[in-house]
Order: C-alpha cells, then structure tokens, then sequence
C-alpha cells in the first residue's frame, strides 16, 4: 500500500493511500484516536476500518495528525486536527473527482473530529463513528446533523462510558432527514479487543453496503 506525504495546514502530513482500480470508486477517509495517548493511523481500529472499506470497492486514505509518527505539526487540542482531516480529505478529492460516495470513519477522538468535519463538508455521504467519546467532548454542534450513519460502541466501554453514546444517538434521533444506526456491542470494550473487532467490522460492512445500495443521504 502506497505511503503518501501530502500537504497540510501546519507542513507535511504522513498517510497510507489505497486506490482502487475503477475511477468512479467511493472513497473514505478513516481517522485515528487520540494522539496523546498513543493514537495514529496503524491503530487496530483504524487499520481494519479501512481495510474494511477497500475491501468494498472504496479508495481509502487514512493519514497521522499533526505531531504524530512523520506528520509534521503538534497537537492542537482537535482544532488543528479537524484542518488536517480537511486537508486530508482534500487530497483524496484531488485524485478521485469522479466519486460519487463519500464516507468518513473515525475511532474516539478520530470519530470526534469525523463528525466536525461531516458538518463542514456536506459531500459527505455516510460516516462510521466507532467509540465516540460522548463523555470527553461536546457533540452538540451535529444540530442538525447533515448525514445518515453508523454508530458503534461496545457495552463494557470504560474509556467512553456506554451511557453517554446513548445520549448522543438520542438527541440525534429526534432530527428529521437522516437516520442514525446505533449498534452496542455486547462484552466489547473501547478498542475492540479479541473477538470484538470481528463483530465491529461485519456490522460496518453490512451497514455501509446496505447504504450503498439504498443511495439514501
């Protein structure tokens, strides 16, 4: 898979880019935790999510924030990071301007960040929210939330306690227009461990090829 260097807002970010071969492919763009706390694209979450998504005919790119691995930059609280993924996303654009889907996955602070940009950008079609950290930042700026999607967590969550997931998906499902999925998954903790991210990555592929053939917002 290529690594790729492009251009961000604070200098050269580092990501892993993986065409497809059709050049009207979907494509996604998957974000990584927290970078404080050892968070960056070869995260096991992160790493299946977009293994998960070329493996259904998308061209995905996932990439290291600012400050992380050979990404240039340092940490800037998620308002620097939130750049990034916009730069990022303008970089898989530049390559693929035939695309007709486009779906952005993010995992904990990564699925903080993906929702932002979802409010920025509204080409984006559907998103992954895996472990969304309801407990840590204020989500209250998805008012309305502009997209259909999936979010996911697990029951034995202690980093992102389950109950705050389920606050979160209820003030989103009173907003008319869209639909929100959530899925918890029994025993899974913040990362998915064992057997888990099994159960995390067959629920975000039948999500998504079911949405692919529905062609809904």
């Amino acid at each position: 898979m290529p690594e790729v260097i492009f251009p961000g807002p604070e200098g050269r970010l580092e990501g892993r880019y993986h065409p497809q071969k059709e050049k009207d492919a979907p494509i996604a763009i998957v974000l990584h935790p927290h970078p404080q706390f050892g968070g960056t694209m070869n995260n096991k979450v992160v790493y299946n999510l977009h293994y998960a998504f070329y493996n259904m005919g998308f061209t995905v790119l996932r990439f290291n924030f600012r400050g992380v691995g050979r990404s240039q930059g340092e940490y800037d609280q998620g308002v620097g990071e939130l750049s990034d993924a916009a730069s990022a996303l303008d970089y898989l654009q530049s390559m693929n301007n035939n695309s007709k889907h486009c779906w952005v996955a993010g995992f904990s602070f990564g699925a903080w960040i993906g929702m932002q940009l979802l409010m920025r950008r509204p080409e984006i079609t559907g998103f992954i929210s895996v472990s969304p950290p309801a407990n840590m930042y204020d989500f209250s700026f998805l008012a309305p939330c502009p997209s259909s999607g999936l979010i996911i967590n697990g029951s034995n969550d202690r980093v992102a306690p389950p109950a705050d997931t389920v606050n979160l998906v209820n003030k989103l499902h009173e907003q008319k227009g869209i639909t929100i999925t959530h899925d918890e998954v029994p025993g899974a903790g913040h990362f998915f461990e064992e057997d888990h991210m099994d159960t995390l990555i067959d629920t975000t592929t039948s999500y998504v090829q079911r949405r692919l053939t529905e062609n809904t917002r």
